[in-house]
């Protein structure tokens, strides 16, 4: 009896460890359903219906592999990604990949703060352009001044409030066997505005900065190769979770607005779609949910930016660091918050914002899923620890997905089709 009791007194401390060390996968998975995700799945929902669920199914395996991947690179050579590749590589191909991160990103905090701003508007009756600055200061102060400790617990929090969503979904009461068709079906079609939602989804889903913020984070847990399985766990938990939100948001649109030719020129129309179609609990749950991944994705995005940019120059770079001890890496995270409240003065719209930074994200996706691969696959970097199966596979298949809308989309809109 003793020797039993001790094993289950051992699962038991080992189950304890195992939800302790739990934390960057799932954080980034949550991230990724951010105000700019979650009006993209809204969209995606509303002008093509359940006919890019298979999608979503295909790319929890792809984010499994991809955002395992970067964590493992970080974990095995204590490098961020645009170390690695100028170390083995090349700058000029570092500086780039940044770059463009950087540029994406600042889109996509702008189009997110403008997101959360509108939110609070429709609940304080406060101006948008009045939020702006405080709630800034808000992301701004818990990142500055509290520990990285406190802020990953109130990001764990945030994370599971999207649980939200997934409450939407029952709420509005969709056809189940719809659903498992297009999830288990696939189904295209040629048309511009189905590739350009299918690039657009997978974009926002596999969203190169989430590549780069969970690596950041590995090397800020200061995980060992030991520790990796782990890691992988911690990984496809986050990325499943992620994806079920997700899933979730895109039903949601689907039943209620998809054939209804309603506008979506800004979140507030998003949201408030919902409400005169006998639907006030899915209107409530969608502003609840906007509200907790703003505050978790925008601190996010700035982070990984200042992560990125702090490695490709070589500046002290940390959540746990002082302004004082890290002025680079705070500039660029406080820069990046500045420059997005700006992109509310710009004519274009918030979800236009939201929508087609996703797509540059999905366009700029092949070129680090390439990086990826070869990194992870290169024994000079990795050692023994090279991808399995899984990562090589389904890496190469978010790929060729990747590189194929894209292709398709650039040649629709340059070609005048």
């Amino acid at each position: 009896m003793k020797v039993r009791s001790s094993r289950v007194i051992e699962r038991v401390r080992r189950g304890r460890r195992h939800i302790k060390d739990l934390g960057p996968g799932i954080i980034t998975g949550g991230a990724g359903d951010d105000p700019a995700g979650i009006v993209t799945y809204t969209t995606v929902g509303a002008s093509t219906g359940f006919s890019l669920l298979w999608l979503m199914l295909l790319s929890t395996p792809m984010m499994i592999a991809l955002q395992d991947m970067a964590a493992r690179l970080a974990v095995i050579t204590g490098k961020s990604l645009p170390e690695i590749v100028q170390t083995f590589h090349s700058r000029s191909l570092s500086l780039f990949m940044v770059m463009v991160l950087a540029m994406v990103n600042t889109i996509t905090i702008g189009a997110d703060l403008h997101g959360l701003s509108s939110v609070l508007e429709m609940i304080t009756g406060i101006e948008s352009v009045y939020l702006m600055v405080p709630v800034t200061a808000i992301i701004a102060y818990l990142v500055v001044f509290r520990t990285y400790r406190t802020v990953k617990r109130f990001f764990m929090g945030l994370t599971f409030v999207l649980l939200a969503y997934l409450v939407a979904a029952v709420t509005v009461k969709p056809d189940l066997k719809e659903i498992a068709r297009s999830t288990f079906i696939p189904h295209m079609k040629g048309s511009p505005a189905f590739l350009l939602a299918a690039l657009g989804l997978l974009g926002t889903t596999v969203s190169p900065y989430l590549l780069f913020w969970q690596a950041a984070e590995e090397r800020e847990e200061h995980k060992t190769v030991a520790q990796a399985r782990e890691v992988a766990w911690d990984t496809a938990i986050g990325m499943v979770y992620s994806n079920l939100i997700a899933f979730s948001i895109i039903i949601v649109a689907a039943v209620v607005l998809h054939g209804r030719g309603l506008p979506l020129e800004s979140v507030r129309d998003a949201a408030m779609a919902l409400e005169p179609l006998g639907t006030e609990r899915a209107f409530l749950l969608f502003s609840i949910g906007i509200l907790a991944s703003g505050f978790l994705a925008i601190p996010v995005l700035a982070g990984s930016t200042a992560y990125a940019i702090s490695d490709a120059f070589g500046w002290r770079e940390g959540l746990d660091h002082k302004v004082s001890d890290a002025k680079g890496f705070y500039a660029v995270f406080f820069g990046a918050l500045i420059i997005g409240d700006t992109i509310y003065l710009s004519p274009l719209s918030a979800v236009e914002a939201f929508y087609y930074s996703q797509i540059l994200d999905g366009m700029v996706l092949p070129l680090l899923v390439l990086i990826l691969l070869f990194l992870n696959n290169d024994e000079r970097i990795v050692g023994e620890s090279r991808n399995s199966r899984f990562n090589n596979i389904f890496g190469s298949l978010t790929l060729l997905f990747s590189m194929a809308f894209t292709l398709v989309t650039l040649l629709q809109m340059f070609g005048g089709q």
